[in-house]
């Protein structure tokens, strides 16, 4: 088995649930293959429990079944799921993919509130529930419109891994490579453990494999989430091919005079995009920009999806990819830079704490990053390259990010500036000179 990675936090949240002394009712949700399933196994592996993935259709005999497998009581309990459930009461049952049970019957959640209520409220029972379904899930179970609302006693929706953790599945990888495994797999650990090192020996025999992941790895995600998905496969790929406003969006797709704002809406509930906007307004302001969320699915949507015919055939060259990837791992490095910021922001290695970082961009002028200290009037402004960089090239750089940063707007407050890149030629100097400037080469401080 994968060695488990990190999770630490969600983990030690988890086993302190299990001794307590009383009900507890604990929703797990998350995009598929984030881990949910390895997360609660490894918090119970101590523990006597039922595990039971839920699956489309006759639920209740194959539970029953497993059920009885490790709690032998079970086999003389009635054949519905108050029951089932009485019989474990005082147990740990762990349901997977809960939205199949109520996909093959929608009235589960009431009978789930009614053995709750009138009998697993006043035991030590544990129920955990998981599920890939983001929407379902949040719509069905955790909102206050779900029979189960007010007797859930935790929730987590469980996110990706962080790019610096990628040093756990392969210590020996440069952070360059790293960064390039980071573009395809994003934090998903699924994903992250299919690779091999070489990468793009691995990608090349992948790519070529006819029962690999990538064929019906989208299709998957979104019948997960939605019955028709043809339209939110095409916005999808709008966004990841770089159109990110709405009018770029409707236009792609065809749907000049439809109201994409449903599906865009749908897409960011269940966690396929975000919608960002210049750090600096708020957050409903009408200059909001949408994003593909995770790593997959871009490079699925720039990569694969163009090209399934050309991998069906077994034609198609890795070198396509390869001859685009550094332009591609652009936003890419930005999601790592960011999260190095963040984690230097802890540590308190920056002229500042900032408590809010984000984009800024207007009428063609745009900054990667400014972080913001709106008690202090401090601000860090800092631009990210996917390049390596002479001492001409950055300081050119910082020089044009001075001019840019007094388009922001914040008169008066204490300004700093920044440039992460691949590398940089002479960043001492440049350090020395007040500015702020990292490469590949300070990562290893993260750790």
């Amino acid at each position: 088995m994968v060695r488990f990675v990190d999770r630490e936090e969600e983990l030690k949240a988890l086993r302190e649930r299990l001794p307590s002394g009383k009900f507890e009712l604990i929703v797990i949700y998350g995009r598929r293959r984030v881990g949910k399933t390895r997360l609660v196994l490894e918090a119970v592996k101590d523990v006597p429990h039922v595990y039971y993935l839920a699956v489309e259709g006759d639920n209740l005999r194959h539970f029953r079944e497993t059920a009885s497998r490790v709690f032998p009581e079970v086999r003389y309990a009635g054949e519905n799921w108050e029951s089932l459930l009485h019989a474990l009461r005082g147990r740990v049952i762990i349901i997977d993919e809960f939205p199949n049970l109520i996909k093959e019957d929608p009235g589960v959640l009431s009978v789930f509130q009614r053995a709750i209520d009138t009998d697993l409220v006043n035991s030590k029972t544990k129920l955990i529930l998981l599920g890939s379904s983001v929407g379902m899930m949040t719509e069905k179970v955790l909102s206050y419109k779900s029979p189960l609302y007010g007797r859930r006693t935790g929730s987590m929706k469980l996110k990706p891994l962080k790019f610096f953790h990628l040093r756990e599945f392969f210590p020996r990888a440069s952070w360059e490579e790293l960064v390039e495994v980071y573009g395809m797999t994003d934090g998903i650990p699924f994903y992250i453990t299919q690779v091999r090192l070489p990468f793009w020996k691995w990608l090349d025999r992948e790519l070529r494999n006819p029962v690999s992941f990538f064929r019906d790895e989208v299709d998957f995600l979104l019948r997960y989430e939605f019955t028709e998905t043809r339209t939110y496969r095409r916005i999808l790929e709008a966004i990841a091919l770089g159109r990110t406003t709405p009018k770029e969006i409707r236009d792609f797709i065809g749907m000049r005079h439809s109201d994409i704002t449903p599906y865009l809406r749908n897409l960011i509930e269940t966690g396929l995009v975000v919608r960002e906007v210049p750090v600096t307004e708020k957050p409903n302001s009408k200059r909001g920009r949408y994003y593909v969320a995770d790593n997959f699915l871009a490079f699925w949507f720039r990569f694969v999806h163009p090209n399934l015919s050309a991998i069906e055939e077994g034609v198609f060259d890795v070198e396509e990819i390869k001859r685009d990837y550094d332009h591609y791992l652009g936003p890419v490095f930005e999601k790592v830079a960011k999260q190095f910021l963040i984690e230097l922001n802890r540590a308190g290695e920056l002229p500042l704490r900032f408590t809010r970082i984000g984009r800024w961009w207007r009428k063609g002028e745009e900054i990667d990053f400014v972080a913001l200290n709106e008690r202090e009037k401090k601000a860090l402004f800092i631009e990210v390259k996917w390049k390596s960089l002479s001492e001409r090239e950055a300081r050119g750089i910082l020089k044009d990010l001075e001019r840019k940063s007094e388009l922001v707007g914040l008169d008066g407050w204490e300004k700093g500036y920044g440039l992460i890149a691949k590398r940089v030629e002479g960043k001492e100097g440049l350090n020395n000179e007040g500015y702020h400037v990292w490469d590949l080469g300070d990562f290893n401080a993260v750790l």
